[in-house]
């Protein structure tokens, strides 16, 4: 990953594992064609995605570089788990306290934001909040905070306006990322904060393909790329 990504937040090689679809090539760069550097961008699968945690994704780009590429899905709920429980498993709220939460924060969707370190926290959010030395700034409207002092301030009413949080984050080797969007793997679009901190997940997988232009029914597996 780039220098300037916060090594807390990758302190394991995604390896193949936590990586969507086939290994890397060892072919030097890019493929001719392949799209530049897409930090800060969308990519959205296409109905043919092979690997099923990856099925229907729409993925945050967070880091993208020559060396590889870290995202977290924004679509798909953690199973039986929901932030009040989520604060009370910390210790950073007592259980009897859950139940006076703002109702903005009993309604902050957990997700599951990839298969790699997926017991580890990564909270999207506006960039009206800042802890130094661990909040990276993505773009002008989203940044990337992956400490628990960012979930205490949510518990208290100090956090960011918008948030939402991920367990674990999805990764890609050096080229494998150019690979896949190459094979027709994922579309790709510029973020839209409104999508990305929306609750309603069961919506955003058809609300990305609207925003780039394509109607969801009208996708083909072998659409090409956006």
């Amino acid at each position: 990953m780039r220098s300037r990504f916060p090594q807390d937040l990758l302190a394991q090689d995604p390896g193949p594992a936590g990586a969507p679809g086939p290994h890397a090539d060892e072919r030097e760069g890019a493929a001719s064609g392949a799209p530049s550097y897409l930090d800060g961008q969308l990519l959205v699968a296409m109905p043919g995605m092979a690997d099923e945690r990856f099925s229907r994704s729409v993925i945050y780009l967070c880091a993208h570089s020559a060396e590889g590429a870290m995202g977290i899905i924004v679509n798909k709920p953690a199973a039986d788990l929901n932030m009040p429980d989520l604060l009370v498993q910390l210790d950073i709220i007592a259980e009897t306290d859950a139940i006076r939460l703002p109702a903005a924060i009993g309604h902050m969707p957990v997700l599951m934001g990839g298969p790699v370190e997926a017991s580890r926290g990564f909270v999207l959010h506006s960039p009206d909040f800042h802890i130094d030395q661990s909040t990276l700034l993505i773009d002008d409207g989203i940044c990337l905070t992956a400490t628990i002092e960012i979930l205490r301030a949510i518990a208290v009413g100090k956090g960011p306006a918008s948030a939402v949080l991920a367990l674990g984050y999805a990764g890609w080797q050096a080229g494998q990322l150019e690979s896949e969007i190459q094979a027709n793997g994922w579309l790709h679009c510029p973020a839209d904060p409104d999508l990305i901190f929306n609750t309603t997940l069961e919506t955003k997988y058809d609300r990305a393909l609207r925003g780039i232009g394509i109607e969801p029914a009208m996708l083909s597996t072998t659409a090409g790329h956006a």
